[in-house]
């Protein structure tokens, strides 16, 4: 079967109350695809209405059952099999991102030169870096080397059946349902691919210190989760994550403040001096990265500090898990 350039890709855009960066997603969406779905978790903004008047597919999730981005992509799959049923690729996109053009082109011609690659992806940037510390700190999580990679982020395009022979997302992963897909996409023998070109802008918009402590909260439930669901496969995936959290903001706090009775304080000073020497090994990384003094310093300080209330998350899924709750979503704004 033959096609036209702009109906070889779908783009399935999640969003929930995103506003103008929702505007900006959907606009750059319809540009590159001609069929588009855009699955709304409950929005109050008039999301959806907006995207119904670009021509867009509207899929508004039941509010009965609990919104997480893992449903959302799965039940925008589902949509769009209605209405593209043959539409070899699919981008999958974030309603706080949009679309660089030519990058659908790139990421096409990526799957037509090498038949092993099952997702590609590209360099997500923020969109603006300078506003906020915490803009800041997301634009260098996201720089990533090109090559085969283990995880694509959850903006990316796969091949049509490949998202249906590994079966979606599992939708009661909550957070970090990107890795917990993707390795399993890898276990099918496909590999990921992250491309040396900008796929998407992002706009992170964060501005407080509280709202970055719960996006860590919700890494470090992401991390039990996925870790209890794999953790025993070869990979070990997340296990050394959730073991550098247990230790550093939770094993050795409490054995220094046991042991400073005994110590005269010192063993508080000792641990205080663990920290530093983890920030020093981070902003060295950070100096051979390129990157600058002051984005070395952010990056390597937040990188401390993020294994507390990450460990707040690996606690909340304990929590979780003995009481026999859902896992619901934890948000962060």
């Amino acid at each position: 079967m033959s096609y036209e350039p702009e109906q070889k890709v779908a783009i399935v855009a999640i969003g929930r109350n995103e506003g103008d960066r929702l505007k900006n997603c959907l606009r750059s969406a319809i540009r590159d695809a001609r069929t588009v779905v855009y699955v709304d978790s409950g929005s109050t903004d008039g999301s959806p209405d907006f995207a119904r008047s670009l021509n867009c597919h509207v899929l508004e999730l039941n509010p009965s059952r609990p919104f997480s981005a893992a449903r959302a992509r799965n039940e925008g799959f589902a949509c769009l099999m209605e209405h593209a049923p043959d539409v070899p690729f699919i981008q999958f996109l974030d309603g706080d991102c949009d679309l660089v053009e030519g990058w659908i082109q790139k990421g096409m011609s990526v799957f037509m030169e090498r038949a092993e690659a099952g997702i590609v992806c590209g360099h997500v940037r923020e969109l603006y870096p300078q506003k906020t510390i915490y803009n800041k700190l997301c634009d260098l999580e996201w720089q990533q080397f090109p090559g085969e990679v283990r995880s694509s982020g959850g903006r990316f395009m796969i091949r049509t059946e490949i998202f249906r022979a590994a079966g979606g997302f599992r939708a009661d992963v909550i957070a970090a349902e990107d890795d917990e897909f993707c390795l399993r996409v890898r276990r099918l023998g496909w590999k990921i691919l992250l491309l040396d070109a900008e796929m998407a802008h992002h706009d992170i918009a964060m501005t407080r210190f509280g709202e970055w402590w719960r996006r860590a909260t919700r890494t470090g439930h992401a991390f039990a989760q996925v870790a209890a669901l794999h953790g025993g496969t070869e990979e070990r995936y997340f296990v050394e994550d959730c073991r550098r959290i247990w230790i550093w903001a939770l094993l050795l706090p409490l054995l220094a403040i046991c042991l400073a009775p005994f110590t005269f304080g010192l063993s508080l000073l000792a641990l205080l001096c663990a920290y530093a020497l983890q920030f020093a090994r981070s902003f060295r990384r950070g100096l051979q990265r390129g990157w600058q003094v002051r984005e070395a310093s952010i990056f390597s300080f937040f990188t401390v500090i993020f294994k507390f209330p990450a460990l707040l998350g690996l606690l909340e899924y304990q929590r979780r898990q003995w009481r026999g709750q859902a896992f619901t979503i934890i948000e962060y704004k």
